[in-house]
C-alpha cells in the first residue's frame, strides 16, 4: 500500500464524485482526524481511497488544543470526523460547530484504564499496539459505511496494517520484558504510559496524569522521587511536547539519569524520529531500553 510523506496534505486521490471543492479551489478532506497519529492509522485503511488528513500539525499539544476558525471550516467541509474519545479531545464540540460530518469516537468499546485516584478514563489507549488495532476495525467500518464500493481496499489495508502492529506489539513486549527486573520501572512527566506499561509487565510513575496546563505541584515531585529512589530507578524520561524543566529537575533531586524524550501525543514532521505511528513505537522502546540501561543513555 502507497504511503504519503505528510499528514497535512491529502494522503490519496480520492474517487471520482466523493471528495468535496474547498474555497480555496484544492481538494477537501473527506476524513480530518483530531490528532497526526490518528490520522497515521486511518491513512493506512484508506489508501488510496480516501483523503485523510489530520486537524493538528506534528509535534503539537492535542490536550489543550483551541481550534481555530480555519480548523472549524475544515471540519465543515469533512464528510468524517475521527476523534479518540476518552476525554482527549474536549475542544471537539467547539470543532464541529458548523459541522455535518459523521463523527467516529476510535476507542469505542475499549475499556479504559482509569487516572489513578479518579474515575476519568486515561485517553492514551493508542500506545498499547494491541488496542490500536481496535482502532484499526473501527476506523475500518466508518470508512466501508462512508464509501461501500471500496470495502474490499479497506479490510485490505486494515488486515495488512494489523499484521505490522502485531509485530511492532511482540518487538515491544520481548525487549521491554528482557530488562533486569530492577530496571522494568517507568518514570514519566505525563501518565502516559499506562497501556504500554501494563503490556509489558512494568511498574509505573508520573508528575502528572494528563496534560492540562497546570502547575506543577511540590507534592507531584516529591510523589516521583520517592518512586525513583524507592525503586532505584536507573532514569527517568519526559514527553516530546512538554517542557524539559520537571525531568531536569527529577534528575537533579533524584540522581537518576536523563533517559531522553518520548513520543505519545504527536508524530514528528518526515525526517524525525517518529513520523508515523508504528515508529513512534519503536523509537519509545528503544529509548526506554537504551535508557534504563545506560546503553547511549541521552
Amino acid at each position: 500500500m502507497s504511503r504519503t510523506t505528510a499528514l497535512l496534505t491529502a494522503v490519496a486521490v480520492t474517487a471520482a464524485g466523493l471528495a468535496a471543492c474547498s474555497t480555496d479551489g484544492r481538494d477537501s478532506p473527506q476524513v480530518l482526524a483530531t490528532f497526526t497519529i490518528l490520522a497515521d492509522i486511518a491513512s493506512e485503511v484508506a489508501g488510496d481511497a480516501l483523503t485523510v488528513e489530520s486537524l493538528t500539525r506534528p509535534g503539537a499539544e492535542i490536550h489543550g488544543y483551541d481550534p481555530t476558525p480555519g480548523d472549524i471550516r475544515s471540519a465543515a467541509d469533512a464528510d468524517i470526523i475521527l476523534a479518540n474519545g476518552l476525554n482527549l479531545e474536549k475542544w471537539l464540540d467547539k470543532l464541529m460547530t458548523d459541522s455535518e460530518a459523521t463523527r467516529v469516537t476510535v476507542t469505542d468499546g475499549i475499556t479504559p484504564i482509569t487516572v489513578e485516584g479518579t474515575d476519568a478514563p486515561n485517553p492514551h489507549a493508542w500506545m498499547s499496539p494491541t488496542l490500536a488495532a481496535d482502532y484499526v476495525d473501527t476506523i475500518a467500518e466508518a470508512f466501508i459505511d462512508y464509501a461501500p464500493d471500496d470495502a474490499d481496499t479497506f479490510r485490505d489495508n486494515a488486515g495488512n496494517y494489523k499484521k505490522q502492529l502485531a509485530e511492532v506489539e511482540t518487538t515491544m513486549q520481548e525487549g521491554l520484558e528482557a530488562l533486569p527486573e530492577n530496571e522494568r520501572a517507568l518514570q514519566t512527566c505525563e501518565g502516559a504510559f499506562s497501556y504500554l506499561t501494563r503490556e509489558a509487565g512494568m511498574s509505573e510513575s508520573y508528575i502528572w496524569p494528563v496534560n492540562s496546563g497546570e502547575e506543577i505541584t511540590p507534592a507531584q515531585i516529591r510523589r516521583a522521587a520517592s518512586f525513583v529512589t524507592d525503586n532505584e530507578v536507573p532514569a527517568v524520561f519526559c514527553e516530546s511536547t512538554v517542557g524539559s524543566g520537571p525531568k531536569e529537575q527529577l534528575v537533579r533531586e533524584t540522581g537518576a539519569r536523563d533517559g531522553g524524550t518520548l513520543y505519545v501525543d504527536s508524530l514528528t514532521e518526515e525526517g524525525g524520529d517518529a513520523p508515523t505511528y508504528l515508529d513512534l513505537i519503536r523509537y519509545d522502546t528503544d529509548t526506554i531500553i537504551r535508557g534504563l540501561t545506560g546503553d547511549d543513555a541521552e
